[in-house]
């Protein structure tokens, strides 16, 4: 009784963070910006190239019949297109539970920008960021994306009581809150390990599910 926790495969804003959809000062909306990262980003040629490696480790890793999710962003859709191509119909299925954090109006906004655009929500930003929450209808880490983790990691228990492995394609910040929700760690914790190294695009996160209790078992990078 597996769960597999994959962050998408390199976007194009992955690859080309600053030189692309961060300028500054920004050229769009708030919600326009949102709008962009839902449903225009897509992969970089190294990322198909991840997805198609997970194409050739994920069978081994999920067996037969597993269930599969994403988030309800292209690149995380795109990802398992290519990793999984030969699904049943109904399967994969989008949810918003395994979402990126929503930033709201800050979204793609440049540090200098959202700083001077929100003065009042800096310190925050940049001494807790767990707890900030991003202006505009955006969300906080510690709540609204922990808790879309926490409802998420109930429906892959209940899930795995049928012997099935659940497999959840998603973004950095959905896995950060999944790592400290399954692994009994603090937000504080896993961002601190961020800071050192983020976990890599197309990465495999390997849980087991023991006497109801999630185990971390492995983690498989990308050799691209």
């Amino acid at each position: 009784m597996h769960l597999l926790v994959i962050r998408h495969a390199e976007s194009v804003e992955n690859a080309d963070k600053y030189n692309g959809f961060y300028q500054d000062p920004r050229p769009y909306s708030g919600p326009a910006a949102h709008a962009i990262s839902r449903t225009i980003v897509g992969l970089t040629p190294r990322g198909f190239l991840q997805a198609q490696w997970l194409a050739g480790v994920l069978p081994g890793l999920a067996g037969p019949d597993p269930h599969v999710y994403t988030s309800t962003y292209r690149r995380a859709i795109d990802t398992a297109a290519i990793a999984l191509p030969a699904l049943p119909d109904g399967w994969p299925r989008q949810t918003a539970l395994l979402d990126e954090q929503h930033y709201g109006d800050a979204t793609y906004m440049t540090k200098r920008e959202l700083y001077d655009s929100y003065p009042e929500l800096a310190e925050e930003r940049r001494l807790r960021k767990h707890i900030w929450t991003a202006p505009g209808g955006g969300e906080s880490l510690s709540e609204g994306v922990l808790e879309r983790a926490t409802e998420f990691a109930a429906l892959a228990q209940a899930e795995l009581q049928e012997s099935r492995t659940v497999v959840a394609f998603t973004h950095q910040t959905a896995a950060v809150a999944l790592q400290s929700l399954l692994e009994f760690r603090s937000l504080p914790e896993i961002l601190a390990e961020e800071r050192k190294g983020k976990m890599p695009n197309a990465a495999i996160l390997q849980y087991e599910l023991r006497h109801g209790r999630f185990t971390r078992t492995g983690t498989t990078t990308p050799p691209i």
